[in-house]
């Protein structure tokens, strides 16, 4: 799916077009082969860079050609359904700047954050802003990254509670999944910094003091992304290593109790092995010899209970 934007430089009004011209916002969402071979056409750019931001794998990055076509790459969260459960993971967004004329957007599929730029467009952001355009995706991506990393530990607070009442493995995988998310999101915040800090200081793009100020609130944005992803991870650790710990416990208190009820069940059984025996024993000839043999087995069984109980091995 392609769209275009477009922002009358007297008004300030951006209504979508279907004509491809200088200041353009095109944004492209799991593009077809014939989409991609004509905005390439169009804008006489090459195809790798859309190529590029197609690919799953790709890592956050600045790729810059010769003839002023810029790339930028970023890692942005997304929240996928899988069976029941919220899957919390990051994909690549291309960014193009195409010369000085227009600016691409390029997303392997539908996202909040390119819902949120389409949003802002309506309302205060131009397309033939670049600068201003690509730092309010910085911007945007920050506190996107934020919003999921709180919605991220609520569920882990809520698991938690879930736990201390009942161990299941449900509840154990789902605090697992939780615990990548946050693997993923901290790599792809480091990774974002590095792209952001590199267009500050390093003079890819032409800024103005307004943009500058907002890609700076958007770096500082992302900091606190990275330091809550680090708490939040570390806790998490911390939550399942104590929970292993629990398990582990279990098993060992469940293996102790099971060892002290064979031993107590082993106690009459030896007792009748040795009265069943096919050769002379006390109490053969006796006629109360199964009532006393009995109590004898229950008294003993229960002295082995009882020094068990203090022992410590029945609780």
């Amino acid at each position: 799916m392609v769209k275009m934007y477009n922002t009358d430089i007297n008004t300030n009004v951006t209504v979508e077009t279907s004509e491809v011209k200088k200041g353009n916002w095109i944004n492209m969402i799991n593009p077809t082969e014939e989409e991609i071979l004509g905005i390439c056409e169009s804008l006489d750019i090459e195809q790798d860079f859309i190529r590029y931001s197609l690919d799953s794998e790709e890592k956050a990055r600045i790729d810059i050609e010769d003839d002023g076509t810029i790339l930028f790459i970023i890692d942005i969260p997304i929240s996928e359904k899988d069976e029941d459960n919220i899957v919390y993971t990051t994909m690549p967004v291309g960014i193009i700047f195409v010369r000085d004329e227009y600016l691409i957007t390029i997303s392997i599929k539908e996202n909040s954050l390119i819902k949120r730029m389409e949003r802002l467009i309506q309302r205060r952001l131009v397309t033939y802003k670049k600068s201003q355009f690509l730092f309010q995706i910085f911007f945007e991506n920050s506190s996107t990254f934020l919003n999921m990393l709180k919605i991220i530990n609520k569920k882990a607070e809520q698991l938690e509670v879930t736990l201390k009442k009942s161990l299941k493995n449900e509840d154990l995988l789902k605090m697992l999944n939780l615990e990548k998310a946050l693997v993923y999101f901290t790599t792809s915040l480091k990774s974002n910094e590095i792209v952001m800090e590199k267009t500050l200081r390093g003079k890819i793009i032409k800024l103005y003091e307004e943009d500058e100020d907002l890609l700076e609130d958007a770096i500082i944005e992302n900091k606190q992304a990275i330091e809550m992803s680090k708490t939040y991870n570390d806790i998490l650790n911390e939550t399942m290593d104590m929970y292993a710990s629990i398990i582990s416990n279990n098993i060992n208190d469940v293996m102790k109790i099971l060892t002290s009820i064979t031993i107590i069940l082993a106690v009459p059984t030896l007792i009748a092995s040795i009265w069943g025996m096919n050769v002379p024993v006390p109490l053969q000839n006796n006629s109360n010899g199964f009532v006393i043999l009995l109590a004898v087995s229950v008294i003993v069984t229960l002295g082995v209970m009882i020094w068990f109980k203090k022992k410590d091995m029945l609780n």
